[in-house]
C-alpha cells in the first residue's frame, strides 16, 4: 500500500496544529513542515469540509484542529483525503467476487482492509505528538522484521 503525498501532508499539518495554542497560517503550516504551500492550501480545504479543522480570516485567523487531538485518529484523515483505506479498483473489499482459482482474493483484501483498520483506527494525532503509541503501533514496529523492506 502506498501513502499518498496528500495523506502524509495532511497528518503533517494536523500535527503541527495540534501541537499550537493558536490558529497557525497555512503559510506558517507549509513553511514548518517543508510543503508545498499550494498543494497544501488545498489538502486544508478537504479537512475543512471533513471537519477536521475549522479556519478563520483575519489577522487573528488561521486554522485550528475543528475537534481534540486526542479524538482525531489517524484513519480518519486518510478517509476525508483519500478516501476508503483498502479500496480495490475504487469497490469495497466486500463486493468484490471472484471467480476459479482467484475465488478466496477477496478474503486477502478483506483482512488487508483489518491490518490497516487495526492500526489507523487506534492512534490518534496526539499519541503521535506525544510518541506514546499504542500497542495496535508498537507490536509491529518492535518486530525487526518490520524495519526491512523487501525487494523482487
Amino acid at each position: 500500500m502506498q501513502i499518498p503525498a496528500k495523506a502524509e501532508y495532511a497528518i503533517r499539518a494536523l500535527l503541527t496544529l495540534a501541537a499550537s495554542s493558536t490558529s497557525v497560517s497555512a503559510e506558517h503550516l507549509a513553511a514548518e513542515q517543508g510543503l508545498p504551500a499550494k498543494f497544501l492550501g488545498a489538502i486544508l480545504s478537504d479537512l475543512r469540509r471533513g471537519g477536521l479543522v475549522t479556519s478563520q480570516r483575519g489577522p487573528e485567523g488561521g486554522f485550528r484542529l475543528a475537534r481534540d487531538a486526542e479524538t482525531i485518529m489517524i484513519a480518519d484523515i486518510l478517509r476525508v483525503v483519500s478516501g476508503p483505506m483498502a479500496g480495490v479498483r475504487g469497490m469495497r473489499p466486500e463486493t468484490l467476487n471472484y471467480g476459479g482459482e482467484a475465488t478466496h482474493l477477496r478474503d486477502v483484501w478483506v483482512a488487508v482492509r483489518a491490518a490497516l483498520r487495526e492500526v489507523l483506527e487506534h492512534v490518534t494525532l496526539a499519541q503521535v505528538l506525544r510518541g506514546d503509541l499504542p500497542p495496535a503501533v508498537t507490536r509491529f514496529t518492535s518486530d525487526t522484521d518490520a524495519w526491512i523492506t523487501r525487494k523482487l
